[in-house]
């Protein structure tokens, strides 16, 4: 009995070890847990910031979410590259020989690990941006000072009820629109080249997924 299970094991191919499917996994696991932790961490980052800013202009919220929706793009990235790798890991025949390989595992563990680090990463940048970005906007519609001056510490109690109200004899707005598009282009400029992180991710994850080996095909 013991010799037999012997001459089984010498007559497996060393590429298709019985394990290699838990590499396979870990790719499924790693791409859908870090696309969607870099999510969840630049939606909570952005929305912080976003709830805080629509307290005082309720009017700026649907124009300052979308870095809360870039963040919730990430993770369909990891949905959909678990999804591919998952459908590609291949199940042991009926007499129990394994037919997925480790070269191929370790191209989908390679795979998941490119999108779901450059999600997290990309998620990160997103909520970081997002947050001092909205911040920012809303702090030049309440002409309010990060770095106040004695006078000038008054804070929101100085704040007119409404955006559009001009003291007397001024011809100047005073929520500064002008400088509020600028600040909203410049952070949408740096959102857009954050998602693009996850992007790279998922294109060399598609690609790298695609590289297999068949276990007994001596062809490839």
């Amino acid at each position: 009995m013991v010799y037999k299970y012997y001459d089984e094991i010498e007559q497996q191919d060393p590429l298709c070890p019985s394990w290699a499917v838990s590499v396979g996994y870990a790719g499924v696991a790693s791409a859908v847990c870090f696309s969607n932790f870099g999510s969840a961490w630049g939606t909570w980052k952005a929305g912080v910031s976003l709830v805080h800013t629509g307290i005082r202009h309720p009017s700026s919220v649907m124009k300052n979410v979308i870095p809360v929706v870039m963040a919730g793009v990430i993770g369909i990235y990891g949905l959909i590259v678990a999804v591919i790798l998952a459908e590609s890991i291949q199940k042991p025949s009926s007499d129990r020989n394994n037919n997925y390989s480790i070269y191929t595992a370790m191209a989908h563990l390679c795979a998941g690990l490119c999108c779901g680090v450059s999600g997290l990463a990309a998620g990160g940048c997103i909520g970081i941006v997002g947050d001092h970005g909205v911040r920012a906007v809303g702090y030049r519609a309440s002409q309010i000072s990060i770095f106040p001056s004695s006078i000038e510490k008054q804070g929101y109690s100085a704040i007119p009820e409404s955006e559009s109200s001009k003291t007397d004899g001024a011809s100047e707005d005073i929520s500064g629109s002008d400088d509020q598009n600028k600040l909203f282009v410049g952070m949408l400029i740096m959102l857009i080249f954050s998602e693009a992180l996850a992007l790279y991710g998922l294109i060399v994850a598609l690609i790298v997924s695609q590289h297999t080996y068949a276990c007994g095909d001596d062809s490839q």
